[in-house]
């Protein structure tokens, strides 16, 4: 049998993070619901997700700036995938095109913090 060198498997920080575990384990996320999410684009899912949220109070957003707050609902959801999809918050950061600094502080501004999710299999 030929020598095979054995890749060693890196493990960060975040490696047991995950936001979609999470949701699943909140019990807020199945299967099905993730095929049926994956066949819209993030602008459907967006609209959707607004106009589910004003059906409530009458179809009535007046007066909360849901535009000027787009900026603010991206980076966070950016962040939090940035954080999932990661090993260790550095290379987040660096996925994002910030400096570790940067990424600390944008994670406290945002008042994300990193919780283990462990998976139910």
């Amino acid at each position: 049998m030929p020598w095979k060198k054995k890749l060693r498997s890196y493990q960060g920080k975040n490696k047991d993070y995950s936001f979609r575990n999470k949701l699943k384990k909140e019990k807020k996320l199945n299967d099905t619901f993730e095929v049926i999410l994956n066949s819209l684009t993030l602008e459907e899912l967006i609209s959707l997700k607004l106009e589910l949220s004003s059906s409530y109070i009458n179809n009535r957003l007046y007066n909360i700036p849901i535009y000027n707050s787009l900026i603010y609902i991206v980076k966070e959801a950016c962040l939090k995938y940035a954080l999932s999809a990661c090993r260790t918050k550095g290379e987040a950061a660096r996925m994002l095109g910030l400096s570790e600094s940067n990424f600390q502080t944008e994670l406290k501004k945002f008042n994300i913090r990193q919780k283990k999710v462990e998976e139910n299999t």
